[in-house]
């Protein structure tokens, strides 16, 4: 029952939003690896709604009790169970995900984490997406370092204010560090509640 999973407001009201997305990207995809699984809710969501793809769920090792629970409940066979990964790790190396992934997707992590920690995380990852696969980001950007919205202050004031390394980033370092790892912005789209979902495809 649901009350016995973990639960996100969050993940509830942008499931649908991110999996147009999705829809529209991983139609030739055939393995996806999210990093930052969270409760679960997401993976059992686009897995269900994607069943040409497999999901490789991964978290830290103390979500994965919460993953596994909504995976207990999940009918299909295209999601498997959640390897540990920080990752703000400096080193994948003992990164074992069951399938050979050609796309990494990821919600609400980059602001969580230092900036030091999203240039490994991208590096890393850029380490493991093959040649044409690709790297898709969901959140909140700030543009030209304005956040987009007072809502988006009033989020990096709390994010800061629980952690001072954590905050919004700016979407050009992004894309300036993606590129650096062979990470070439295809696509930056809206969505609701002033966030965006921005796709990179691994060109080098």
């Amino acid at each position: 029952m649901l009350l016995d999973k973990p639960f996100s407001q969050a993940c509830q009201n942008n499931r649908q939003p991110i999996l147009e997305i999705l829809k529209t990207h991983l139609k030739i995809s055939k393995s996806v690896l999210e990093i930052g699984s969270g409760t679960g809710q997401h993976a059992v969501y686009f897995a269900e709604n994607l069943p040409h793809l497999v999901w490789q769920t991964s978290d830290l090792s103390e979500n994965h009790a919460g993953i596994k629970a909504w995976l207990a409940d999940y009918n299909g066979s295209n999601i498997e169970a959640p390897i540990r990964l920080n990752a703000a790790d400096a080193d994948w190396s003992a990164l074992t995900p069951k399938v050979a992934i050609d796309t990494v997707f990821t919600a609400n992590t980059l602001h969580i984490m230092a900036w030091p920690e999203v240039q490994k995380f991208i590096s890393n990852l850029a380490d493991i997406i093959p040649l044409a696969g690709q790297f898709i980001v969901y959140g909140p950007f700030n543009y030209k370092g304005q956040f987009s919205s007072a809502s988006n202050a009033r989020f990096n004031d709390f994010l800061k204010q629980n952690n001072p390394h954590r905050g919004i980033r700016d979407i050009e370092a992004v894309i300036e560090l993606a590129a650096e790892s062979g990470l070439e912005l295809q696509h930056d789209h809206a969505l609701p509640a002033n966030n965006r979902c921005l796709v990179f495809l691994k060109t080098r």
